[in-house]
């Protein structure tokens, strides 16, 4: 392993586990967590839900189709923020260093750690005994070794790579898998030909750096070679922010729009006051 050692500890279908808590009789069955709106989407599915297809942020109504036997449970975010609080506290319990960056996720630094895989298998069976949920976990050199090495081999995975076999190991991967390549940018690498993150890790610089300039088509490559410095911070940098709504219909009366966008500006104006933030 290399000197620097992080990992990317990631609760394994959060708010479904954190539902079959309260409702044990709904254990092997297909489990949805979605909203109620004709335009509602998929929070999170049970494992037995994903065979069918459904996945996190499909429209519900899509997920209706595919899983009609699919038990629907309405999303209760005071009740996964509580179970958040209990999986972090004991995360902390084992290490000093951490960056949660959602309620179901965070990395850990574990460099200077005489045995690290030792200490997450503490921190992933602690969790288990405690609050009755599953995790994954990756290890590796970086935050984006290891966040790739969580996903990896869901669920209660627990995956420890180097940079250079995660690189051996995901080349023939589809360029999206790791973060930072979005669909639209994997959707432009494919029409060049990249297709893997193999090809796009040995892929001619010039070449790359013509379709997509020369700063991001060195960021792509640095991605797909696995090269990641970024530090493990508890105070994460927040480069955007934003408040939203979705509609159950379309609506075309612009003043009913405006007294909404007017709402939803304020309630931002609001948050970034309170941060002592500002926008440019």
């Amino acid at each position: 392993m290399d000197a620097r050692c992080v990992a990317h500890l990631d609760m394994d279908a959060f708010y479904v586990s954190v539902e079959l808590r309260r409702r044990p009789e709904l254990r092997g069955r297909p489990v949805i967590v979605a909203g109620t709106g004709p335009r509602a989407v998929v929070t999170t599915a049970s494992y037995e839900a994903r065979r069918f297809g459904v996945g996190s942020a499909m429209p519900a109504v899509r997920a209706r189709r595919l899983c009609p036997d699919g038990v629907f449970l309405v999303p209760d975010f005071a009740y996964y923020r509580e179970a958040s609080r209990e999986v972090m506290a004991v995360v902390r319990s084992h290490v000093e260093s951490i960056e949660v960056v959602g309620l179901d996720e965070v990395y850990l630094e574990l460099s200077g750690l005489a045995v690290p895989d030792a200490t997450m298998r503490a921190v992933r069976e602690a969790i288990e005994e405690r609050t009755g949920l599953t995790c994954s976990v990756g290890i590796g050199p970086s935050k984006l070794v290891a966040k790739v090495a969580s996903d990896a081999e869901k669920p209660r995975g627990f995956v420890v790579l180097t940079r250079a076999q995660a690189c051996t190991r995901f080349a023939g991967a589809p360029c999206g898998l790791v973060p930072g390549i979005g669909p639209k940018t994997a959707e432009r690498l494919r029409t060049a030909g990249i297709d893997t993150l193999g090809k796009l890790a040995s892929a001619h610089p010039a070449e790359l750096a013509a379709r997509f300039g020369r700063r991001f088509a060195a960021e792509l490559q640095r991605r797909a070679r696995f090269e990641d410095d970024a530090p493990v911070s508890e105070q994460r940098k927040v480069i955007s922010e934003s408040r939203e709504l979705t509609f159950d219909h379309d609506i075309v009366e612009l003043t009913t729009l405006e007294r909404i966008l007017g709402d939803l500006v304020n309630r931002l104006c609001v948050a970034l006051t309170d941060q002592r933030r500002a926008g440019r």
